[in-house]
């Protein structure tokens, strides 16, 4: 399978029309099982087509081809999710136990689930909400700074963030946000809009603010914002304290009287480790460290790599960030990453490839919606393969492998403060839709002193007033997800410690709790891994102290 034979037909309105007819057609001569396989192709069809679009974008926002290509799919998602919701309703109203024989109960919850997050009233705003996402995401990619001689994007600072010269560790921050303060009257407008639309949609779905939509969009099945909360609590009793710790702890080590925010992302005094070799090498060299990890993984790798499943490359009007896509009608993931030249590199490969694996080995579920687990379940796949490379690591860091560990080990658990922020920032933000931009900004200086107290802006006046979440993707594009973040990384710690007790049945249990895809809800995907639940007394408080001796604290 190569990437540029997959092609996929553009639907449009009376396609789609045509098709739900025949769909509701067989459903009326209770032909469901014939109803249910071609409803499954149209689906993996029409993702297929609307993953290209999007890609497409992403990889040259400026592209005014691939810019209206994404606007047609913004306006014609309302019309395909109006069709699969009333599609799902005409199935609910069936006998359960047709779909139960096909899918098994879990396909019911979910569309049971599905079919609150739309009706035909907030089409218009749903299209407007996706206008409005694709507008942050071109303006941060049409950041450019002349930096030390260089032309860089966002992506392309990072390195001087990360450097021993703390002149120009500065410089690079204050460059970074020097483009959040000019554009931040936009950014406010932006996220106004779209908390407003967000809070519009779900009174007229009858919810009293979006955060219960919210959750619903996300699929959460077996758990709520409580339960969210009391992790949350977890977070900030357990773990800020030990990432205070760190925190002091590098301070010393770099023999600095204060730490600063531009100081924090140089984690090793020695030098942050940095990948062994530019773009090809490292390519080359991913394929040594999945050999090694397990045969199943470097087939997939390979399978990657030949059939051009990946752009890794960071290019000008790029959109930032990496994620995994996938194309259903084809069983084929595509990885998308911006290369920088630091360990991030090498984070995309066992990261996104974690995603990629998952999806691929669940190619063959029998329902789409099982393609790929809600988002928390999904980033135990990622967050874990980064754990599970560990002991391989070394082809692409060489003599620097240790450190890289230790470093990656402290930025894991650096990470679950400032995720649970941003989680309990959008809470807040959705319970106060009416709050004002300077409100916002409040908020988020007050939670950002609770979980990251050792947090110090010196003279970055943008962020100090409270502007560190505009540089968030997921605060505008995908609400309620970041918290999915930490849940997945208190599993994939779990999974590092069990990894160093048996290797091989750690990853034997990580490669079948891939294949379950999203079969089951997140609480019986940490079951099925023999997993502690995130939500259960003790299971940040055990990691905590595994890495506490690791890092010898």
């Amino acid at each position: 399978m190569k990437f540029d034979d997959i092609e996929a037909v553009t639907p449009t309105r009376d396609s789609l029309a045509a098709a739900y007819a025949s769909l509701n057609g067989l459903l009326d001569r209770d032909a469901v099982r014939e109803a249910l396989a071609e409803w499954e192709g149209l689906r993996r069809a029409t993702g297929t087509w609307s993953a290209l679009v999007h890609l497409r974008f992403s990889q040259d926002t400026a592209n005014e081809e691939y810019k209206a290509a994404r606007e047609y799919a913004d306006a014609l998602g309302p019309v395909i999710a109006d069709h699969e919701t009333s599609f799902k309703n005409r199935l609910l109203a069936l006998d359960p136990a047709l779909i139960e024989a096909q899918y098994g109960k879990h396909a019911v919850d979910i569309w049971r689930n599905d079919v609150t997050t739309f009706a035909p009233v907030i089409a218009d705003d749903l299209e407007e909400e996706s206008k409005l996402e694709a507008r942050y995401t071109a303006l941060l990619a049409s950041a450019t700074f002349e930096f030390d001689g260089e032309t860089v994007n966002l992506a392309g600072l990072t390195p001087y963030t990360e450097s021993l010269d703390r002149d120009t560790r500065h410089r690079a921050a204050a460059a970074r946000w020097g483009f959040f303060a000019e554009h931040g009257t936009e950014l406010d407008e932006i996220y106004d809009e779209l908390v407003k639309l967000r809070h519009k949609m779900a009174r007229a779905l009858g919810d009293e603010s979006f955060t219960a939509l919210g959750y619903r969009r996300m699929g959460r099945l077996d758990y709520g914002p409580a339960q969210v909360a009391t992790y949350r609590a977890e977070v900030l009793k357990h773990v800020t304290p030990l990432v205070a710790k760190l925190i002091e702890q590098r301070r010393i080590a770099n023999g600095l009287d204060t730490l600063y925010a531009w100081d924090e992302p140089l984690t090793d005094p020695k030098g942050n480790p940095k990948p062994q070799g530019d773009h090809d090498e490292l390519v080359a060299k991913a394929n040594a460290m999945f050999e090694a990890m397990d045969p199943r993984l470097a087939g997939f790798y390979r399978q990657m790599n030949e059939g051009g499943f990946m752009d890794l490359k960071n290019r000008p009007t790029k959109a930032g960030g990496g994620f995994c896509t996938s194309f259903p009608a084809v069983g084929m993931p595509y990885i998308f990453a911006n290369f920088n030249g630091t360990h991030h590199d090498v984070d995309v490969f066992t990261h996104e490839m974690g995603h990629a694996f998952q999806n691929y080995q669940s190619r063959n579920q029998p329902s789409v919606d099982y393609l790929w687990p809600t988002s928390e379940s999904a980033e135990i796949h990622s967050m874990s393969l980064e754990f599970l490379a560990y002991p391989h690591i070394a082809p692409m860091f060489g003599d620097q492998a240790a450190r890289y560990q230790r470093m990656h080990l402290i930025g894991a658990l650096e990470f679950l403060p400032y995720g649970v922020c941003v989680d309990h920032f959008q809470h807040e933000v959705y319970a106060r839709p009416e709050a004002t931009p300077a409100e916002r900004h409040q908020m988020w200086r007050r939670l950002e002193a609770m979980y990251l107290p050792w947090r110090n802006w010196g003279d970055l006046a943008y962020p100090a007033m409270g502007g560190r979440w505009q540089a968030q993707l997921h605060i505008y594009r995908a609400p309620f997800y970041y918290i999915d973040y930490t849940l997945a990384q208190c599993c994939a710690l779990q999974f590092w410690v069990k990894s160093q007790q048996d290797y091989q049945a750690s990853f034997d249990t990580y490669v079948d709790l891939c294949g379950l895809g999203g079969s089951a809800p997140f609480g019986k995907l940490v079951e099925a891994a023999k997993l502690k639940s995130p939500f259960e007394a003790g299971a940040l408080q055990a990691v905590v102290e595994t890495a506490e001796a690791t890092l010898a604290l």
